[in-house]
């Protein structure tokens, strides 16, 4: 643990921007919640004290206030985490994603997003600012834009144009090669607009349809269109279309896959897939576990009751970590049961999994750490898969 205090000293500025943040936020709130409700920009100085203290977090981040939404797009990715559970869950939350009255209610207060844009790095320290915040009535939080779907149905002005986008519609395309989807963005005015307004709207749309993190994992290209496409699809339908399209069940989903190790037996790894970095923004401490198993076939890989107890006590480390770590990869080979985990390093469940871990009754574990903001240990992991499974 001291290896692991030492290497969070690199990214102790961002930490210390981050408590400057929350501890100015009294300050701010009220004259950011004042021009909401009256539709006036913010004063000059309170606009550049927020972009200061939220520059000082990270110079990519970009913030916006707003009426929160309804709906605070969930996206694809707990799309996902329905179906790895029920089928029955994943239609109904699809349903609700096409659906922008499905959450009824009017006012929700006021929101505060900050956008990371394409900045992985920049993404992670949105996501410790929006887990710092503190409880604040009225208000509400977004590390990255969310799905609005009200605003689809409403005017919105681009560059001194205004534009009705109800009357949007796009067509949608999968790039099989690169496994994300080209969306095309119609509007009966793009026509008579300059193509930079066009492109900027057509962003807007598809942005709002799908929320900043999945336009991230799934949008590969958005262009204009300036004729309506041959089957127009309405905006909101884009996440359960993606979802479609896409060909896979978001994050949650897992491909397994065997080899023969000479002297070693069968191999066996089971990864997620699709693994995208947006989907556990926060989780940057690598943990690797190793367990050995006492009961073994002929190829080397657990029989029972090893094998029964070894998927016991992963499911059980799985549940300790909640929504602050995450379960990445495992691999079963020549006796151990290797379990490779991503954490929160700031939640402080690490020392919780090591206590859990040493707690398996088969022989000497193995548990090691470190930080990995890049998943470089991931990464160097699941390449080799990803090109045998044609990813």
């Amino acid at each position: 643990m001291a290896l692991f205090r030492r290497r969070r000293s690199a990214y102790s500025d961002s930490f210390a921007a981050l408590d400057e943040f929350w501890a100015h936020w009294p300050d701010l709130r009220d004259l950011l919640a004042a021009s909401i409700d009256t539709g006036t920009p913010v004063p000059d100085e309170t606009a550049n004290r927020l972009t200061e203290y939220v520059a000082r977090i990270h110079p990519a981040l970009k913030w916006e206030i707003s009426a929160a939404p309804r709906d605070p797009g969930g996206g694809l990715g707990d799309v996902g985490r329905a179906a790895d559970d029920d089928p029955v869950a994943l239609m109904a939350r699809m349903a609700e994603l096409d659906d922008p009255l499905a959450s009824l209610g009017a006012d929700t207060g006021y929101a505060l997003t900050l956008s990371a844009g394409p900045d992985d790095q920049a993404r992670i320290l949105a996501e410790r600012w929006a887990r710092a915040a503190p409880e604040e009535p009225g208000w509400r939080f977004f590390p990255a834009f969310p799905a609005d779907h009200d605003k689809l149905g409403k005017p919105v002005t681009w560059d001194d144009h205004e534009l009705d986008l109800s009357h949007c519609t796009v067509a949608l395309r999968v790039n099989q090669q690169r496994g994300l989807v080209e969306a095309g963005v119609y509007h009966p005015d793009f026509m008579f607009l300059p193509e930079e307004t066009q492109t900027g709207v057509a962003d807007h749309v598809v942005m709002l349809a799908l929320g900043e993190d999945d336009y991230v994992r799934w949008i590969g290209r958005v262009d204009p269109l300036v004729e309506k496409p041959l089957d127009p699809l309405p905006p909101t339908s884009m996440p359960a279309v993606v979802q479609q399209l896409a060909g896979v069940r978001g994050n949650g989903g897992w491909v397994t896959l065997q080899g023969r190790v000479p002297l070693r037996g069968i191999i066996e790894i089971m990864v997620r897939h699709p693994l995208h970095r947006r989907d556990f923004p926060a989780l940057t401490l690598y943990v690797h576990v190793a367990l050995p198993y006492s009961n073994s076939d002929e190829d080397k890989l657990p029989s029972e009751p090893s094998a029964s107890a070894l998927d016991t006590f992963t499911m059980r480390l799985r549940d300790l970590l909640e929504d602050n770590g995450a379960l990445f990869a495992q691999q079963t080979v020549g006796g151990y049961r290797q379990l490779h985990f991503y954490l929160d390093p700031d939640s402080g469940v690490l020392p919780d999994l090591e206590s859990a871990v040493r707690e398996w009754p088969e022989g000497r574990v193995l548990f090691q750490s470190r930080l990995d903001p890049e998943w470089e240990q991931i990464n160097r992991l699941i390449k080799p898969i990803k090109r045998q499974i044609g990813a």
